[in-house]
C-alpha cells in the first residue's frame, strides 16, 4: 500500500476506484446532474459517469453555479463519492463543502493516480492509501 500526503478540502472518509482525467472539468454544462454523465463533448471523460467514482481532476473551470450543480448531483445520488484536485478553486471547494463530498488537493504524488486504482480517501488526517 503506498500512502500520499494531501490537503484537506472537505472533511469525510471513502474508499472507492478513481476517474481520472487531465482536463479541468465545469459542472454546469459539463456533468448531467440527473445522471452523472460527463455531457461535454469536447472533455476526455466526455460519455463517462462519475458517480460514486472517486473524481481525480486538475481542477476546475467555469461558472460559480457550478458548486449547486454538485450540489443537486448530490441529491440526486450522482454524485463522485469524493473529489481529488491538484489544485482545488473555490466552485468545486464550495459544492464539495455544502454536499459533504470529500475533497482534497496538494497531492504528494498527484501524477502516479491512475484510472481504476482504488483508493482511501481520508480527509479528516490528510492522506491518500493507494491499495
Amino acid at each position: 500500500m503506498t500512502t500520499l500526503n494531501c490537503r484537506i478540502i472537505s472533511k469525510g472518509k471513502v474508499e472507492g476506484k478513481t476517474l481520472t482525467s487531465k482536463d479541468y472539468i465545469s459542472f454546469l454544462g459539463g456533468v448531467n446532474p440527473e445522471t452523472g454523465i460527463v455531457i461535454d463533448s469536447k472533455h476526455d471523460l466526455y460519455g463517462h459517469s462519475i458517480k460514486d467514482k472517486i473524481l481525480v481532476i486538475p481542477g476546475g473551470k467555469g461558472s460559480t453555479v457550478g458548486s449547486y450543480v454538485i450540489f443537486q448531483m448530490f441529491k440526486n445520488k450522482t454524485a463522485p463519492c469524493a473529489i481529488v484536485c491538484k489544485k482545488a478553486e473555490p466552485i468545486i471547494a464550495t459544492g464539495a463543502i455544502m454536499s459533504g463530498i470529500p475533497m482534497v488537493d496538494q497531492v504528494s504524488d498527484f501524477d502516479l493516480i491512475k484510472t481504476d486504482m482504488f483508493l482511501e480517501i481520508d480527509a479528516v488526517n490528510g492522506l491518500i492509501n493507494i491499495v
